[in-house]
C-alpha cells in the first residue's frame, strides 16, 4: 500500500509538472482597459481605449463571455428595452477565444429604452477643483451622450450646470468643502443612479493647489482657450499624454515652459479648427496619402492615413514611425488616433518634440532655442503655408498663438511668421 501510494503522488507530481504555463503568465503585462457604455433602443453602445500590446480585446455580458473584436468599440444590438445587463471588457493577446486569465474591466451597465439611455449608463467626469477667496472652481471632462452634469457638495445635491464648469461662491474662507459631479441625460433634476466622480476637496483662500495636472496651461485655462471645443479633445487626454514626452513645456524657464504650450496650441488650433475637428474635412483626399515608395512602413490593405488629431497626422510613414515610437498599432490601426484622446495627443507630441517635418529643426526645439514660432509653422507645413505659401493660414496661427501666450501670460518672442 505504501508503495501504491508513493507511485500515485509521483504520478500527481508528474502530471502537475507538465502542465504548461502560459495560461498562467500570458497577461500580466496587459493593463485592465477603462470601459465606457451608453444606451439607446434596444442597444449598448461599449468602448474603451487601446492597451499597449493587445491585439483583441474579449467583451463579457452579465458575466459570460459574448464575443471578440479587434476594435476599441462595439454595438450590442437586439436587446430588449427596459432590461439592464452588465458588461466588461479585457485586453488580450492570444486569439478569438475568451481567455480567463486576462484582467477584466469594471463592470458597466446599460438598460435600453426607447428613450435611449438612462442615468445609469454614462460613464463619472473627472473633476478637477481650484480655490480662491471664499470661492471654488470646479471643472470636469465631457461625458459622451450627457445633457448636462449633477453637482454635489458635502454629499449633498447642489446644483445642475449643461456647461463643463461652475463656480460655488460666497464660501467660508478656511473651511473646507469635498465636490463630486456626476453625468446625466434626464432633466434638471438630480439623478441619483448616474455615476459621481471621485471627490475633491477644496478649502477657499487659495489652499488648494489650483492647477493639480502640473501642466504649464490649467484646465481652465484649456477651457477658455478651446470653449467650443469637439469633446473627444479632453484635458485629461493631454495630461495624460505629457508623460510620454516629458521635455514639451518643462524646458528652460517659465516663461519658455508657457510660450512652448502657447505656440503647440496655437498651431493645434490651426489645424483643427480650435479642437473641433478630429479627422480631416476633405473625404476626397483619404485615399491619397498613401506612399507606395515606403517600405519601412508600408500602409497596410484597407487603411486610409488621412489627418487625424490634434496635429492632423497624415501619411503611412507618420503613422508608421509614430506608433513605433509610442509602442502602438497606428499603421494597422490608424483609426486609433481618432478613438483615443490620450493616442490623439500623444501622436501630436510626437510630431511636435521629435520631427523636423518639412522644416529643418523640430517645433519644440524652435521655441526652445529662440529660433521663433515661425520655424514651427515651416516645420508643420513646410513651402504650403511659407514663403507666401499661404499667408492666411500663417496669421491665424500667429493669432492663435498671441493669444493663448496672453491667457499664460507670456511674451511670444520675436521670428513670428515664416
Amino acid at each position: 500500500m505504501k508503495s501504491s501510494v508513493v507511485k500515485f503522488l509521483l504520478i500527481i507530481v508528474i502530471v502537475i509538472g507538465s502542465v504548461p504555463l502560459y495560461s498562467l503568465t500570458a497577461f500580466g503585462a496587459l493593463a485592465t482597459p477603462t470601459l465606457n457604455v451608453t444606451a439607446s433602443s434596444g442597444t449598448c453602445n461599449l468602448s474603451w481605449n487601446a492597451i499597449s500590446g493587445a491585439n483583441g480585446y474579449d467583451v463579457y455580458r452579465n458575466g459570460s463571455w459574448y464575443r471578440w473584436v479587434n476594435t476599441l468599440s462595439t454595438a450590442d444590438t437586439g436587446l430588449s428595452n427596459g432590461t439592464t445587463y452588465t458588461y466588461t471588457v479585457a485586453a488580450q493577446n492570444a486569439n478569438v477565444t475568451p481567455i480567463e486569465t486576462s484582467p477584466q474591466s469594471v463592470s458597466r451597465t446599460c438598460t435600453p429604452s426607447a428613450g435611449g439611455g438612462g442615468g445609469g449608463s454614462l460613464s463619472a467626469p473627472t473633476l478637477n477643483v481650484s480655490a480662491s477667496s471664499a470661492t471654488c472652481s470646479l471643472s470636469w471632462n465631457s461625458v459622451a451622450n450627457a445633457t448636462g452634469y449633477d453637482v454635489y457638495r458635502n454629499g449633498s445635491w447642489y446644483r445642475w450646470a449643461s456647461g463643463l464648469s461652475t463656480i460655488d461662491s460666497g464660501l467660508s474662507n478656511g473651511t473646507t468643502y469635498t465636490y463630486t459631479v456626476a453625468a446625466q441625460n434626464a432633466n434638471s433634476s438630480p439623478v441619483v443612479s448616474s455615476p459621481q466622480s471621485a471627490s475633491k476637496a477644496c478649502t477657499p483662500n487659495g489652499t488648494t493647489n489650483p492647477n493639480p495636472s502640473g501642466f504649464v496651461v490649467s484646465q481652465a485655462q484649456f477651457n477658455q482657450m478651446f470653449p467650443n471645443r469637439n469633446s473627444f479633445y479632453t484635458y485629461s487626454g493631454l495630461v495624460a499624454a505629457l508623460s510620454s514626452y516629458p521635455a514639451f513645456a518643462n524646458t528652460g524657464s517659465d516663461t519658455i515652459k508657457k510660450r512652448e504650450a502657447a505656440a503647440f496650441l496655437g498651431n493645434v488650433a490651426q489645424e483643427t479648427g480650435h479642437l473641433q475637428f478630429v479627422v480631416e474635412l476633405n473625404t476626397a483626399n483619404y485615399p491619397h496619402y498613401c506612399n507606395t515608395a515606403n517600405t519601412q512602413y508600408p500602409c497596410a490593405p484597407g487603411k486610409q492615413y488621412y489627418g487625424r488629431g490634434p496635429i492632423q497626422l497624415s501619411w503611412n510613414y507618420n503613422y508608421g514611425a509614430a506608433g513605433a515610437a509610442l509602442g502602438l498599432p497606428l499603421l494597422s490601426n490608424p483609426d486609433l488616433v481618432a478613438q483615443d484622446a490620450s493616442v490623439a495627443w500623444r501622436t501630436a507630441l510626437w510630431f511636435w518634440v521629435t520631427q523636423t517635418g518639412a522644416g529643418v529643426m523640430t517645433s519644440h526645439n524652435a521655441i526652445v532655442n529662440g529660433s521663433g514660432f515661425g520655424q514651427t509653422i515651416r516645420t508643420i507645413n513646410g513651402s504650403l503655408e511659407c514663403n507666401g505659401g499661404n499667408p492666411t493660414a500663417v496669421n491665424n496661427r500667429v493669432n492663435y498663438f498671441t493669444n493663448f501666450a496672453n491667457i499664460l501670460g507670456v511674451s511670444t518672442g520675436g521670428n513670428l511668421t515664416c
